[in-house]
């Protein structure tokens, strides 16, 4: 698989590529010289499962502000950096673990060159973002509009001009909000690099369209071995990109730990609130941290059958709910109680 071939890259106290497991990233969007803010958010994000951080770097007291976030937090901190060559410098200088660039918009060679002198003389990587976006006009002359050849040969460029001023520890990134474009693009750029990836959907939308798309390209990419770093882009709270990139990797079997649940479509038969209660359940099974898989069933004729492969499940019925363990009934318990009864047995099997 490409991703076990990858080039192994340290960021901060996390090493990705070289078959290593695949990190989960995301972004603050507090504003980065809000330090308390910042810090707030980030470790809110870390007790979700947030693996690295971005944060954007948009003026110098946001760059000088990385020394103080970095003293409060314990995952890697990415600086985010645009057009200002002398922002990259001084969030190299204030301990940031690696910083995003486009070389395209950040100036002249000579400007390049300041920060990846600066990158090297602390050996921090260099992520290298190409958005289907932000392609040079020669590109998409040459291929006549946006396409995943174009991409890739822009983050290629980048890479050489980066190599050629004699640095070569980074990560690239090239994204487009066209899932399949996407899709094309890395498994293209997968065969001609064996630089980690940094794999995402860029703009993908708000929290219902974003998951999809995300889930989708990312599914696809991720299956085909390629993908070193993942972040899910919504519009919305960045927890929940977090909640679903941890769902999207348990589900292609490429992390493990976690309570997996799995609840039924509602029907005629069933006699419960049971969009209700698989929500409930859902959030409990988030305060564990079991590899073990459990059902919300709303149906008290059907559900321990559909229970029998889950290691715990609960069915509704009339008033009253099952307790099921191991696909075996267990108790019968009044439907006020089913939750709590629920997560008595949970903890008794997470201890």
């Amino acid at each position: 698989m490409y991703r076990d071939n990858t080039k192994v890259i340290k960021i901060g106290n996390k090493v990705i590529g070289g078959g290593n497991n695949i990190l989960i990233q995301s972004m603050t969007n507090t504003k980065t010289e809000d330090v308390e803010a910042t810090v707030n958010q980030i470790k809110e994000l870390t007790v979700a499962g947030c693996d690295i951080i971005r944060c954007a770097v948009p003026t110098m007291e946001a760059a000088k502000a990385i020394s103080e976030i970095k003293k409060q937090i314990s995952i890697p901190l990415v600086a985010d950096i645009h057009f200002d060559y002398k922002l990259a410098i001084a969030s190299i200088e204030n301990g940031a673990d690696k910083i995003r660039i486009n070389p395209g918009n950040i100036g002249s060679i000579e400007k390049v060159k300041a920060v990846v002198d600066a990158a090297k003389e602390r050996n921090i990587p260099i992520r290298v973002g190409v958005n289907s976006g932000s392609l040079e006009k020669d590109i998409i002359e040459k291929y006549g509009h946006v396409t995943a050849d174009g991409i890739v040969e822009s983050a290629l460029n980048k890479v050489k001009l980066i190599e050629d001023l004699g640095y070569d520890n980074l990560v690239i990134s090239i994204k487009s909000s066209d899932v399949l474009m996407c899709v094309k693009a890395h498994e293209l750029i997968s065969e001609k690099t064996n630089y980690p990836l940094h794999v995402g959907i860029t703009e993908s939308g708000t929290l219902y369209s974003g998951n999809i798309k995300s889930s989708v390209g990312l599914g696809i990419i991720l299956h085909e071995g390629i993908g070193d770093t993942i972040r899910v882009s919504l519009t919305g709270d960045p927890v929940e990109e977090i909640r679903t990139a941890n769902l999207i990797l348990k589900t292609l079997g490429l992390r493990k730990g976690g309570i997996s649940l799995v609840s039924c479509p509602t029907c005629g038969r069933t006699q419960i609130d049971l969009i209700s209660l698989a929500n409930k359940a859902e959030k409990i099974v988030e305060k564990y941290n079991a590899d073990i898989k459990v059902a919300v069933m709303g149906c008290a004729v059907n559900g321990p059958g559909e229970a029998k492969e889950a290691d715990l499940g609960i069915a509704g019925g009339k008033g009253e709910g099952l307790i099921i363990k191991k696909g075996e009934i267990i108790r019968k318990v009044p439907e006020e109680d089913l939750l709590s009864e629920f997560e008595k047995e949970l903890q008794t099997m997470c201890k």
